[in-house]
Parts: C-alpha cells; structure tokens; sequence
C-alpha cells in the first residue's frame, strides 16, 4: 500500500508521467496506469469462469451425490475424497483430486441454507429434551432434562428426569407452567413421539393421547417444527445448550432427583437478574410482559402419569416397560389400570388403588412388596422360605426369634401362626407390631393372638388382658383353691399347733 499511494501521488500530484514513475519504481507501465484508475488495490478479477477441461463432464455426477446427501444422515455423507474415489472408479475419472476438493468445497458453500432473523409475541414457549450427565445419591447416571424458553423475554426453566418418557414430558409441563404462573398461548415442539403419534400426508400431526389430555387441559396451541430442523425452534435448542454448560457444569450432585431440581428452579430464578446483549432490560423485566398475556392455570392439577391397562399374572404381576410389579394375590388374573409417574407406579383395580411401588428404570427388573403375598402364603405356607417376594425383606431381630419359639412349640404349625402374625403388618405400622413382639416375648406368650391383642392395646392405649384358656397349647400355672384353714396356718409356727377348723368355731 505505501508503494501504491507512493505511485499515485508522484503522477496525480507531482505531476510526473508515467514513463519516468514506471523507471523510478521499477514497474511495468501497464501496473502504473491500473494504480492510476483505482484508488485502492482491487485484487484479482477472474474475467471467464473457471475452465475444467478433465472435470467438466462429471460435474453432472458430483452435483447429482451433493444432492442425495442432503436426504442422507449427516454422518454417512460424501466428503470430497469418497467422491473423488467414486469417480476414478465408477466413471474413469483421469483428473487430479485438488479440483475435485476445489469444486465440492464451493458447491457446499453455495448449498448451505440461509435464515431470516425472528421476532417473538410475548406469551409464547419453545421445548425440547436435552441429556446431561448428574450425580443422584452417589451414583452417575444420565439425566434426560426438559427446557423450557419464553422467546420474547428469554426466560428459562428447567427440570431433570431418569428418562425421556411420557410421564416426564407431562410432568416437565406442569412444573413449568406452575414456575411461570400461568400457561404459554403456543409452545413449539420437535416432532417428538411423545407428542407426535405420526405425521399424515398433508403435514398435519396426529397427536398421542398423552399430549391431547394435556392440551385439553390447559388449553394451549401447539406448534410443530419441520422434521429433522432444530432451527426452526433455535431459542430453546441454545437454552439447552446454556442450561448444559451453566447449571450442569461442573457435574451436578444430589441426594435425589427433587433435590437436584429444586436447584434448577434456584438456577433459572437467579437467571432473571441478567441483561442479555442487545436488550435494556433484564429478562425478569421482559418477563412481565410473558406474564401478562399466560393463560391462567386450571384450578386442579394435571395428572401426569402414563396409563395402561394389563391383566395381572399368575404370581400377581403387572408388567410396564419391561419391569414387572406386584399387587395383591386376590386381583390374580384381573385387568387392572397402570399409572406411571415419573418416581412411582400406582396399581388402581376399578376406583381402588390396590398397589403403589418406587418406579424402576432398570431392564427387566421384579419389584415385589412381600406384604401382597401373605394372604396367599398363610394358605401355601410350605412356601415361606422359598417364597422370592420375601428374599431381601429387612425385619427387625424380634420376628426371627418369634419364628424359632413357635418352630420350637408347634412345629409344623409354627409357619402358618408366624405367617398370621406377618399379616398384622397388613394393617398396622411395623413399629407398633415390632413393640407388641417384644412385648410377648417377654411375657412369654408366644402365639399370633397374643401379639395382635398387644398390638391393639398399644394402639387403644389400654392394659392388656390376656386370658391364657385361650391358648390351650401354651404351660398353664396350676393354682390351687384357697381355704380358710389356709389362713390359719399363719398363726402358728407347726401343724401341731394348729387347731381344727371345727374346734375353733
């Protein structure tokens, strides 16, 4: 450039031609003259298009796989090499690989799609489902997270999960409608099959019945991006992005998955305070304006569970998702209605709830509660120690040693009276059961009626009667009539003294 100014000033300024300028700085006339015309350097200006004399007859072909990739996973596309490959192979190809490198490259610069820049209306949502590693209760595991973002004023939330699941995707909803304080008028989706049962002809979306209930029940508008384009919803696919690297970085720690996404919600409220680049207001202040125009909430909550009917097996289980769950022997072989939630499975037998369990989200597990099957063992009580929905049930020390005193006394009858005292769990708290066991253990009444009438004598906080005529296997105290010469006997120091009843009278 010092060179180029230097040239210029010399002719237009000076006053020199350019002859003596072309000796003095030893160039080429025909350079003087283009500095002359341009005040600045123009570069280099091809004047024809490119000529590919090898190339130009399998343009056609590299156009033709440019454009079948667009339909192909991102992963399993043509780079520039393949293609060059293919072409010596498939076609004779004889040219050299840089002008086939050359010409892939432009053709993808020119194909890349463009966007227009997007205004929002306050009162409208975007969500998706985001993956991050958190540590629950010691234990590293994947947590599949639901964001939610306001557009208009950027306002955020987030809520963690074991799995991407209906009953997370509806109970993501109902917290994040309960965080903002009312309900967005549209929220954009993926075309996730949570949602989406299957996209028809004419690009309408049939829904899930799941998504249905709950559109039905807050009554907002549903949008849907074009399949396989995460920009038509970009505000909360960076929202995701941003969540990943603020409130999961470095990797959370919890005791459970409540208390992981209560720091969430501290996360997301923290956030208001921010002002984002190219707005003079913080996202709290935006977010008034979201405020205004929500739905307002229902007056009941949403229930936000999975449900399905299945019949109950043989050895009264229910299966969902793999995993298998008790109930109680007496619904064996009955159709019964499956709630999943996200942390529990509720078992209801027509109005009834029959059976409530820890959810799992392991693979082909067997959840049992021990108290399910009594009823049936109190029946089949050759079972008992072999009987699986028992193996692993913690009880305290007092229930093994009422067993072996029974064992001891009744022998083959020892299992059913155990199984009879088993049942009382049934119906009262293991502590007040446990403190009637060792109640009778220490008044040495050891049978099922004595450890229930205990029990109930706690819980009525009155004295215990027990009468011992009812136990006829039990040792009895042999207690002789009094007499009143007995008496007597405790006046004088020999028998020798002691006068006759008759005598005395």
């Amino acid at each position: 450039m010092d060179v180029y100014a230097r040239v210029r000033r010399a002719v237009l300024v000076e006053g020199k031609s350019r002859r003596a300028v072309a000796r003095e700085f030893g160039l080429a006339r025909k350079t003087v003259r283009k500095m002359l015309e341009y005040s600045l350097p123009p570069g280099y200006r091809r004047q024809k298009p490119i000529r590919r004399p090898k190339l130009g007859p399998w343009l056609g072909v590299i156009d033709a796989i440019l454009e079948q990739d667009k339909e192909r996973p991102r992963k399993q596309r043509h780079t520039a090499k393949r293609i060059f490959e293919r072409l010596r192979v498939e076609h004779s190809y004889s040219g050299g690989y840089t002008i086939v490198k050359d010409y892939v490259r432009q053709a993808k610069l020119g194909s890349q799609e463009m966007f227009v820049p997007l205004s929002h209306a306050p009162g409208e949502a975007q969500a998706d489902f985001g993956q991050a590693q958190v540590v629950i209760a010691g234990a590293e595991q994947t947590a599949h997270f639901m964001a939610f973002d306001l557009p208009h004023s950027d306002d955020c939330f987030v809520q963690a999960f074991p799995a991407e699941t209906t009953e997370a995707f509806l109970e993501g909803h109902v917290r994040a409608f309960a965080y903002f304080g009312g309900v967005p008028r549209r929220i954009l989706y993926d075309n996730t099959a949570l949602a989406v049962a299957r996209i028809l002809g004419d690009g309408e979306r049939q829904k899930t019945r799941a998504f249905s209930e709950l559109q039905s029940h807050y009554l907002f508008a549903e949008k849907f991006g074009r399949p396989a384009k995460g920009n038509d919803k970009g505000k909360v696919e960076n929202m995701v992005g941003y969540a990943r690297r603020n409130f999961m970085v470095p990797i959370p720690r919890a005791a459970s998955w409540e208390a992981l996404n209560e720091q969430f919600v501290r996360d997301s409220m923290a956030r208001r305070a921010q002002r984002l680049r190219g707005h003079t207001e913080t996202i709290g202040e935006r977010f008034e304006r979201d405020r205004a125009v929500l739905l307002p909430l229902p007056a009941a909550r949403f229930e936000a569970c999975d449900k399905t009917t299945v019949r109950v097996s043989s050895i009264s289980l229910v299966r969902y998702r793999t995993n298998d769950y008790s109930v109680p022997t007496e619904y064996g072989h009955r159709q019964v209605l499956v709630k999943a939630y996200v942390h529990r499975i509720v078992i209801v037998s027509g109005s009834e709830v029959i059976a409530e369990h820890q959810r799992s989200y392991e693979r082909e597990a067997t959840v049992y509660d021990p108290l399910h099957y009594l009823a049936l063992l109190e029946h089949k009580s050759r079972a008992l120690d072999q009987a699986a929905p028992l193996t692993g049930w913690e009880l305290p020390e007092c229930f093994a040693q009422l067993r072996r005193l029974l064992e001891a006394r009744l022998r083959k009858h020892a299992a059913r009276e155990y199984i009879q005292v088993l049942r009382l769990l049934e119906t009262f708290p293991l502590a007040e059961v446990t403190a009637a066991i060792e109640q009778a253990l220490a008044l040495n009444t050891l049978s099922f009626d004595a450890v229930r009438h205990l029990v109930l004598c706690r819980i009525e906080r009155r004295p215990p009667r027990l009468d011992m005529a009812n136990w006829p296997h039990l040792p009895l105290a042999q207690v002789r009539t009094t007499r009143a010469a007995d008496y007597m006997s405790l006046l004088y120091t020999s028998a020798a003294e002691l006068p006759t009843l008759e005598a005395t009278l």
